[in-house]
């Protein structure tokens, strides 16, 4: 789809004079550090923007920087991350900030093709660490982006909403449209409508090929992964048959929570216990 200059005006400014008048106000859009940035955008993914902003400035006091973080046994930065759900993250975000310490000297490098080489970082906190630590215009979607472009450009048109949107659909219309001169609250703008219009909207986000409904928490084997994490948390070391008992979990989800742990590095077993990965 290709936008005549007229139409990008005017969207551009419908979305400005929304942020001029109703922009949200965050600590992390207070602040040019990557690493301050990369934080937020780890904690962000998949977490609400309230509970983020309780524990934000918290993780901040405790890991100030890349090489705090980096050099923090695995077990303080699980228990700084304990609310935010989905501890791979902490350890991702923990293993991204060691490698800018041994590859760039704990200094984050402004492009977004190394930033997207960083583990557990991906594209789309890539191009945003890049955009709102260095203003860099970088394209990149996230829900909110998704939930406007597919609302002003798509529903807003008639396409009717069982035809899902896909993000490559999406991607070349947030390319033309971006504010090259000030993406960074271009981006701000775009995500604070989004966020609006997912209220006023019904299932607006589901109208996206890229979404999908997150599983029951109860009974998952999510709440089995988080379990086994928290009691080695809290005790350094757990059995399956503690972890049982404390949680309350069967046997088959501690074992499999367990052994998808050690899989991933981030626990090792010795005799009957399980312990964190120094």
């Amino acid at each position: 789809m290709k936008l005549a200059p007229a139409e990008i005006a005017a969207f551009q400014k419908q979305i400005k004079d929304f942020y001029a008048a109703q922009g949200r106000m965050f600590a992390w859009r207070q602040t040019r550090d990557p690493y301050a940035i990369l934080v937020s955008e780890i904690m962000l993914q998949q977490t609400q923007t309230g509970r983020v902003a309780e524990k934000y400035d918290e993780w901040l006091r405790r890991f100030p920087d890349a090489e705090t973080l980096a050099k923090a046994p695995l077990a303080d930065v699980l228990s700084a991350w304990n609310g935010l759900g989905y501890n791979r993250r902490a350890k991702y975000l923990q293993q991204a900030c060691a490698a800018v310490c041994a590859q760039y000297g704990g200094t984050f490098p402004k492009d977004k093709e190394r930033l997207d080489a960083l583990p557990g970082v991906g594209p789309y906190t890539a191009g945003a660490v890049a955009t709102f630590a260095y203003n860099s215009p970088e394209v990149f979607i996230e829900t909110n982006i998704r939930s406007v472009f597919i609302y002003y450009f798509f529903t807003s048109r008639g396409v009717p909403a069982e035809q899902k949107t896909a993000d490559d659909e999406l991607l070349p219309l947030i390319a033309q449209t971006l504010d090259r001169d000030n993406p960074r609250e271009w981006y701000y703008a775009l995500m604070d409508y989004g966020a609006e219009l997912k209220k006023s909207v019904k299932h607006i986000t589901q109208q996206g090929k890229a979404y999908s409904k997150q599983s029951k928490f109860k009974g998952s084997f999510r709440e089995a992964r988080g379990a086994v994490l928290r009691q080695l948390t809290q005790h350094q070391k757990a059995s399956v048959y503690q972890i049982m008992k404390e949680e309350g979990i069967d046997e088959e989800r501690v074992v499999a929570a367990a052994n998808k742990l050690m899989e991933e590095n981030m626990i090792y077993r010795m005799d009957d216990y399980f312990y964190f990965v120094s």
